[in-house]
């Protein structure tokens, strides 16, 4: 049994999940999870007695999650920053779930390396949104990694992701409207064909700020476009699929 404040670090804290009273473990100095890891776990679809992978995992959000929503068999996080898979470790000896989620540090680019091919049935990723000619970096390197293609591009997602996914294994990310051609493009080089896509929208009458996509390696060009998905219906006031996805009783 472990106490919760035995396993935090200085800097950290603790916030609720809203799925089975699980928690996780985060420091604001480093890159907390946000919105974007939170629907990409419900978009993705996991099932009975799946093995999933998520690439780039952070402080292990999207595992933690998935375990929670889905009858997957089994959860692995990849994560190349020694700080933060250390706290998803500790997360997931908190939620007492060291049976269904392995936290493994490493580079996405040597994925199918360290996996090895044809590995997982579903693979998911909350990538890296900006190349280095978009956007402002951080002056701290975690989030800098967590928010720009420094140590990994797009391509090096989409690539090793081929490579570790069973035929017909699915692949499902989250990413920023602006790039679905490149998206598209480098998914389609590797055999991973779009087959359902869901756009975001701040509020009814905005611009989409977000993308949901699957991919199946393998699979045909038939492309399902989803309805929108509104996360404000007013300001400060979620809409209540927004609150449903989060695990909050409506």
């Amino acid at each position: 049994m472990y106490d919760s404040n035995e396993l935090l670090k200085p800097g950290e804290r603790i916030d609720e999940l809203h799925r089975n009273d699980y928690k996780i473990i985060q420091n604001t100095k480093l890159f907390c999870f946000g919105m974007d890891a939170v629907l990409l776990s419900g978009f993705t679809k996991v099932l009975l007695d799946e093995n999933v992978l998520d690439m780039g995992t952070g402080t292990g959000i999207i595992p933690i999650l998935l375990e929670a929503k889905t009858p997957g068999r089994h959860f692995t996080g990849l994560e190349i920053q020694p700080e933060s898979a250390d706290m998803a470790r500790r997360s997931v000896l908190m939620n007492k779930l060291e049976d269904k989620i392995d936290i493994v540090v490493g580079d996405i680019k040597e994925a199918s390396r360290i996996f090895g091919a044809a590995s997982f049935d579903v693979v998911t990723c909350n990538p890296p949104y900006l190349n280095q000619s978009n956007g402002i970096l951080s002056p701290e390197t975690a989030k800098a990694i967590a928010r720009h293609e420094i140590l990994c591009t797009l391509e090096d997602v989409v690539r090793e992701t081929a490579r570790i996914l069973k035929p017909n294994g699915r692949f499902y990310m989250v990413h920023r409207p602006f790039r679905m051609v490149d998206i598209i493009n480098i998914c389609s080089l590797y055999k991973l064909e779009a087959k359902r896509m869901r756009l975001v929208y701040p509020y009814a009458d905005k611009e989409p700020n977000m993308v949901l996509i699957e991919c199946v390696k393998g699979g045909g060009r038939n492309l399902i476009v989803e309805a929108p998905l509104i996360v404000y219906k007013e300001p400060g006031k979620y809409t209540d699929e927004i609150l449903d996805i989060y695990g909050y009783s409506i």
